[in-house]
């Protein structure tokens, strides 16, 4: 069964969906790849984890976390879940390109697919998608909108507020 939460953000409402206890999805109202429908029961209480993730997510975009420390199942094929365990290990506040991300992926030619699969990330924000960047370091496509990828990277670069 999923259950989910709608959670107001300094960037905008998220929808938060869970599977038991484990987040499966973490979308801006309106992004680009947005679920049309999701199998929600009528009534259900949300998971604990879409709270938590609402009071990490609210954490990070205030500066005070680095990291996220939740359970993650993303729903994919496994060369898009490869793409994103990968996108877990680019630092906060740095950048990499599509072409630089698909060679750590052992597929240098890949970048196109690569960019596909960063673009269908299903957990935006908590798995950093908004650091992948063009070849020439710039903005690029972002499922959430360039001004919230805009957002999220002077978030990274200003630093954390509070180490946490």
């Amino acid at each position: 069964m999923i259950t989910a939460l709608h959670h107001r953000t300094a960037l905008g409402e998220m929808l938060l969906a869970a599977t038991g206890e484990t987040l499966i999805g973490a979308w801006f109202t309106g992004q680009k790849h947005f679920p049309d429908t999701l199998p929600l029961v009528a009534g259900a209480r949300p998971a604990a984890v879409c709270a938590e993730a609402a009071r990490q997510l609210d954490a990070y975009l205030a500066g005070r976390r680095t990291a996220f420390d939740l359970p993650l199942a993303p729903r994919g094929t496994p060369w898009q879940r490869a793409v994103w365990e990968a996108l877990l290990a680019i630092p906060y506040g740095e950048t990499l390109s599509y072409g630089e991300l698909a060679a750590r992926l052992g597929r240098p030619a890949a970048a196109r697919a690569t960019g596909a699969a960063v673009g269908r990330n299903p957990l935006s924000v908590i798995i950093p998608c908004h650091r992948v960047v063009g070849a020439t370091g710039s903005l690029t496509g972002y499922a959430g909108g360039l001004d919230r990828k805009r957002a999220l990277l002077a978030i990274e670069q200003a630093g954390p507020a509070i180490l946490g």
